[in-house]
């Protein structure tokens, strides 16, 4: 999984590069286009593999993207750079497709082989538990870290830790909306996340 990492974070470095070449030549927005296509793409495909992970070298690629794109040094500080850009840092764009694949087994939008994975609590009980109402998912126990990164536990882990406000929605894009702003919160507390929502990641 390191190397996997490792290439990921290689592909960065070397489209950030090349962009570093004509970032004189257009405009900041075109800029920051090219390194969602070339470079947040990558750092979003198939990422829940790496959740639990301590994937510091994608930190760091994406870190080098904002500071490419806003023209900053070494110096800045990256986390009000993510901030301006409206990008989740790494850890939490991993949380988040972790929370939509859990929404999407909820609703039954997503294939049988992941919905079979993880288990909510059923909402035909007679007696109004909390775990009922507020939707809670099943938590399967391991012993070992390695089994902590499998789905059917760190995506109920994840699940659980969403406020109501979030797990309770129904409408999937409702969902990604409520479930960007609680993130964006979480990774940039001290800023108003009203504006987020007229953004993408």
């Amino acid at each position: 999984m390191k190397h996997h990492v490792n290439k990921i974070a290689s592909a960065c470095f070397y489209h950030i590069r090349r962009l570093r070449q004509i970032r004189h030549h257009v405009s900041r927005e075109v800029l920051k286009q090219l390194v969602t296509s070339l470079i947040l793409s990558r750092l979003d495909y198939c990422n829940t593999i790496l959740a639990g992970l301590p994937a510091s070298t994608l930190f760091c690629a994406q870190n080098a993207a904002a500071r490419l794109v806003l023209g900053l040094d070494r110096r800045s500080s990256i986390t009000t750079a993510l901030s301006d850009l409206h990008w989740l840092p790494v850890k939490h764009r991993i949380t988040f497709k972790v929370a939509t694949l859990m929404h999407q087994a909820l609703c039954h939008r997503c294939p049988a082989y992941l919905a079979d994975l993880v288990a909510f609590s059923s909402t035909d009980s007679h007696r109004r538990l909390r775990s009922t109402t507020t939707r809670a998912a099943a938590i399967q126990r391991t012993r070992t870290q390695f089994g902590r990164r499998a789905f059917s536990v760190c995506g109920p882990d994840v699940w659980n830790s969403l406020p109501p406000s979030v797990s309770t929605v129904d409408s999937s894009s409702s969902f990604r909306r409520a479930l960007k702003t609680h993130l964006f919160q979480l990774a940039f507390n001290n800023i108003n996340c009203f504006y987020f929502l007229f953004y993408h990641f």
